[in-house]
Order: C-alpha cells, then structure tokens, then sequence
C-alpha cells in the first residue's frame, strides 16, 4: 500500500470532476498546485460552474488521493463573490480564475476568466484620505504600545497586530491587492520585493532576539509619507 502512488494533481481533479460534477459547464483547478508550489499538505483547489445550481457553496472533503476543496458556483453566483472580494480588497476567487487550468469547458471559461483578469488588474477601490488616516491612528496606537511595552507574551501578539496593519497600509495605500496568513508575503512580493525583504527581515529580527528597533524604523518609515504617526487630534464619529 504504501509504494501506491498518488494521482498527478490534474488527472485527480479530472476524475473528481467527472464523478461529482459530470454536467457541470466549467471547471479550473487553482492553487498551489497550479503555481507549482505544492507540498505534502497542498490540497487541490477547484472552482465549478453548474447552471442548475440554486446557490453557490464551498466544500472540503478527501478523495483521489487528495484532500479537495471545491468552490461550487452557477453562471451567475461567482459575480457576487467576485465583488465581494474586491470590496475587502482580497481578490481570492478572482486570483484562482485567473491564474486556473481548465479541467472542463463548454464554452464560458474564457469570458469568466476576462471577468478575473480585469478585475485583477484593475486593483481595489482606493482609499479615502479619511481611511488612511484612520489606519494611521490604529496603527501609531498599536506602535506606542509596542515602544512602551515590557512584557515578552504582550509585545508578541502587539508585533503580530503590527505586522497585520502596516503590510495593509502599505499595499492599500498604494492601491493594491491585501492577503492573509502567507498571502501576506506573496501580496507585499508582487508590490516591492525590496519593501518586502525589510519588512520580514524586521519582524523576524524581533521575533527571534525581542529587539524591537527595525520593526519601529520601518513603521514610522511607511507612515511619514502620509504625515507620521498621528494622535493628537484625530476622532472618529465627531459631528
């Protein structure tokens, strides 16, 4: 049993699709395993297109050798998701039409992916001055904190809190894509690979040795274009 090998990610896919969804009009896998970074925890990320379908729906499950994720939608739901993501500025579905091989066309994959790239290209909404002072105000509140704390347990989870809202700041501010968890580094990459390298090289400093002083540079660096840190003065909610 253990000398099986385990299905090629795009024939796994295809035989998922055939078995589950045989008259679904599209379908692309997505994912790591598209970028050709997969490892032994990779999962196969799939979108479907089903006109029969009342509803979209998200599900995980195993099967074909592979742990499945499938993102299930008819020829009209995925136009939601597609905006909701771009008004949280994580354009996720959108990422994986894009970027996705098709496992199966009818005839739409070609329209929907033009719907992901333009989207794509076009970027999130830019933010308002208001925002990014807002931003500004959370995030100088979060690096005083960080600057007067003494306590090892407090100053990681303020550095994580940290981490969170500068690579936002940055990439919103210059309008661009966000990401979460390891979307992070890929979103601040594909902005500033130079940017990028500091800021982790920052945090990761900060996280081995507890010395706090790249991590407070490099805040106070992204702010002083927008004016720096910012307390006195600012409201919120004031009439």
């Amino acid at each position: 049993m253990g000398n099986i090998k385990k299905l090629e990610p795009i024939e796994a896919a295809k035989q998922f699709i055939n078995e589950r969804f045989p008259y679904c009009q599209g379908a692309i896998l997505a994912g790591s395993v598209v970028r050709g970074e997969h490892t032994e925890t990779s999962d196969l990320d799939i979108v479907i297109f089903d006109k029969n379908l009342n509803r979209s729906y998200r599900e995980s499950l195993v099967g074909f050798d592979w742990a499945i994720e499938a993102f299930v939608h008819n020829l009209t739901s995925y136009k939601e998701y597609f905006k909701i993501d771009s008004d949280r500025a994580r354009p996720s579905l959108a990422r994986m039409v894009s970027e996705g091989i098709v496992l199966k066309d009818v005839g739409i994959i070609d329209s929907i992916k033009k719907e992901a790239n333009e989207i794509l290209i076009m970027g999130p909404e830019l933010w308002s001055m208001e925002t990014i002072n807002t931003k500004r105000y959370f995030i100088s509140d979060a690096l005083a904190d960080f600057k007067g704390s003494s306590n090892r347990a407090e100053d990681i989870f303020i550095a994580n809190t940290l981490a969170d809202l500068t690579s936002e700041f940055v990439l919103r501010s210059n309008g661009k894509w966000i990401g979460a968890s390891k979307w992070i580094v890929r979103s601040l990459i594909e902005f500033d690979k130079d940017f990028t390298t500091r800021f982790v090289e920052a945090f990761d400093t900060f996280y081995k040795t507890g010395t706090k002083g790249q991590v407070i540079q490099l805040v106070e660096e992204v702010l002083q274009p927008y004016g720096g840190l910012l307390f006195e003065g600012f409201s919120l909610g004031k009439s």
